[in-house]
């Protein structure tokens, strides 16, 4: 699938059939997370694939009541926590060197917009899901204090289309030159 095509056409997916995925589908949308760029090569994030149903129904208990996607952590066969290794992007010779710190939201945030973009050329939907309690997600998975909870998303076979969102046009963000020059 043509990369703009698959930009434009993705969504944000709350329904999933309860069909599983296919091994060659998980296995390549996951291989798009591999080949996402990051912070020095760092490549600092840590996935997570959780199929279990009873895993999946606690993970939806860590969003707030009301989220729309709560639901779809059941009904999708998939549910991935993306995860980041603290301490790795952003870093030179241990010490932080932008004022942005920690870089591992920019390399997971890349990592997910792959993996958003190859589930979607292999018919498969997703939601990125960041407003959920990232403590209890680490709890749940038994993840280790040096590594941060920064996303999670159903994974399946969407069970409705939806509609596309409407998007500024150009000339409302675009600057040259000089902030503010439109």
């Amino acid at each position: 699938m043509d990369v703009i095509k698959a930009i434009t056409g993705r969504r944000s997916i709350r329904q999933y059939k309860g069909d599983p995925i296919e091994d060659g589908d998980l296995a390549e949308v996951l291989e798009a997370v591999r080949w996402a760029p990051s912070w020095a090569n760092t490549q600092s994030w840590e996935i997570i694939i959780v199929k279990d149903p009873e895993a999946k129904r606690k993970l939806a208990g860590t969003l707030p009541a009301g989220n729309p996607a709560c639901s779809s952590f059941n009904e999708a066969p998939v549910v991935i926590v993306a995860c980041a290794r603290r301490g790795k992007a952003g870093y030179f010779k241990g010490a932080a060197v932008t004022d942005k710190g920690d870089w591992y939201m920019f390399d997971v945030a890349l990592a997910m917009q792959n993996l958003t973009l190859a589930a979607y050329a292999r018919g498969l939907g997703t939601v990125l899901v960041g407003f959920f309690d990232a403590k209890k997600v680490a709890h749940l998975l038994n993840i280790p204090e040096d590594v941060a909870v920064v996303a999670m998303t159903p994974l399946g076979y969407p069970g409705r289309e939806a509609k596309p969102t409407p998007r500024k046009a150009l000339h409302d963000f675009v600057s040259y030159d000089t902030f503010g020059c439109r």
